[in-house]
C-alpha cells in the first residue's frame, strides 16, 4: 500500500511517500514562525507533487493521505479539536476536503506522537509488542500509549497523548498549556533557556553566554566537559523525564517504553538513566518495563501512515 504523509513539527514539516514499511521519498520543509496552517498547506501540496513526480507515481495509486499534527485530533473525522499556540487556525480547516480537492484522496489526521508510536510499533523499536508507551523529547515533550494493540484515544481524543503535560512539580513553572509544573515546562527544549536563566550560579558557568538560545546538545557538551551547572541542569532534566516515565508506566501498564525525539541523540546517557529509575521506582510486580530508544528517528511518524490508514474504527 502506498500513501502520502506529512508530519508537522514545531519548526518544520516532514513529507513522505511510503509503501508499506518503506519510505520511498522524503522532503523536509522549514516552517519557522508560521502559526497558520492555511499558510503551510500549499507548500505541503507542492512537496507531495514533487515526491510523486520524482518516483513517477500517480496520486491515484495511493491509498490516502496521513497527517500528524502537534494537536488534539479526532482521527475518526480528521478534525483538529485544539491546537494551542501552533497552527491556531487548524480547527477551522476541513483537512479531508483539502486532501480530496488537491489529490482526490481520503485523509486520516492524528496527533503527531500517536502517529510516531504507530510507526515504531509497525516497523521500529516496538515491533511485535502490543502494549507500548512512547515519550518524545524535543521542542516539547510528547507522550502516547498503545494498549492491546490499539492507540488510546478516549471520548474527547485526549487520552494517552498528553504525556508531556503530566505534572512532575506541583509548584513548578507555568506551561504553555496553562498548567503548572508539566514535564514539558520542566524539561523540554523550549523550556531549557528558562530553566538555565533561573539557575543558581549560572553567571559563572560556561552556559552563561548561551543561555538565551541554549539547547540540549550544548547542555550535554558542557556537562561532559565538567561544568558544574551544566551537570546539575542535565541531572534535573533526566529526573524530570524519569518521573514522567513513571507516571506513564503507572497509568498505561506497558511492556516497553520507547523514547524518541531530537534530544535522544544522547540515548547512551538517557536510556540507562531512565531504565535504572524505572527499575527502582515503578510499581510493576509482573516484571520490568524495557526502555528502548526509538529506531526510526524523524521518520517514525511518516512510517505510521499505513497502519493509520488501515485502522478500522468502531
Amino acid at each position: 500500500m502506498k500513501a502520502l504523509v506529512v508530519d508537522f513539527g514545531g519548526s518544520h514539516a516532514g513529507c513522505g511517500l511510503v509503501e508499506d514499511d518503506r519510505l520511498l521519498a522524503t522532503e523536509k520543509i522549514e516552517i519557522g514562525s508560521a502559526v497558520r496552517l492555511r499558510e503551510v498547506l500549499p507548500r505541503i501540496a507542492e512537496s507531495f507533487r514533487r515526491l510523486l513526480a520524482d518516483r513517477a507515481t500517480a496520486a491515484g495509486s495511493c491509498e490516502g493521505v496521513a497527517m500528524g499534527l502537534p494537536s488534539i485530533v479526532d482521527a475518526r473525522t480528521g478534525k483538529v479539536l485544539d491546537s494551542r499556540s501552533k497552527y491556531t487556525d487548524a480547527m477551522g480547516i476541513d483537512l479531508v476536503e483539502w486532501s480530496r480537492n488537491e489529490f482526490g484522496l481520503s485523509l486520516r489526521a492524528e496527533n503527531d506522537a500517536r502517529l510516531a508510536l504507530l510507526g515504531e510499533s509497525f516497523t521500529g523499536a516496538a515491533r511485535g509488542c502490543s502494549n507500548v508507551i512512547m515519550m518524545t523529547l524535543g521542542t516539547g515533550i510528547g507522550g502516547t500509549a498503545m494498549i492491546e494493540g490499539k492507540l488510546l484515544r478516549g471520548r474527547h481524543s485526549q487520552a494517552g497523548c498528553l504525556g508531556g503535560h503530566l505534572p512532575v512539580l506541583f509548584d513548578g513553572r507555568r506551561c504553555m498549556c496553562g498548567a503548572i509544573g508539566c514535564a514539558e515546562a520542566e524539561g523540554s527544549s523550549w523550556a531549557l533557556p528558562l530553566i538555565a536563566r533561573d539557575w543558581n550560579g549560572i553567571s559563572g558557568s560556561k552556559l552563561a553566554p548561551l543561555v538565551e538560545r541554549l539547547n540540549f546538545e550544548q547542555l550535554f557538551e558542557e556537562a561532559d566537559s565538567g561544568d558544574a551547572v551544566a551537570c546539575e541542569i542535565r541531572g534535573r532534566c533526566l529526573n524530570v523525564w524519569s518521573v514522567a516515565a513513571i507516571a506513564m508506566v503507572h497509568a498505561y501498564d506497558p511492556e516497553i517504553l520507547v523514547m524518541g525525539g531530537g534530544v535522544m541523540r544522547r540515548e547512551a546517557e538517557i536510556v540507562p538513566y531512565v531504565q535504572k529509575y524505572l527499575d527502582a521506582h515503578a510499581w510493576t510486580e509482573w516484571g520490568k518495563v524495557q526502555v528502548k530508544a526509538a529506531r526510526l528517528g524523524n521518520d517514525a511518524a511518516l512510517l505510521g501512515a499505513v497502519p493509520l490508514l488501515l485502522e478500522k474504527f468502531d
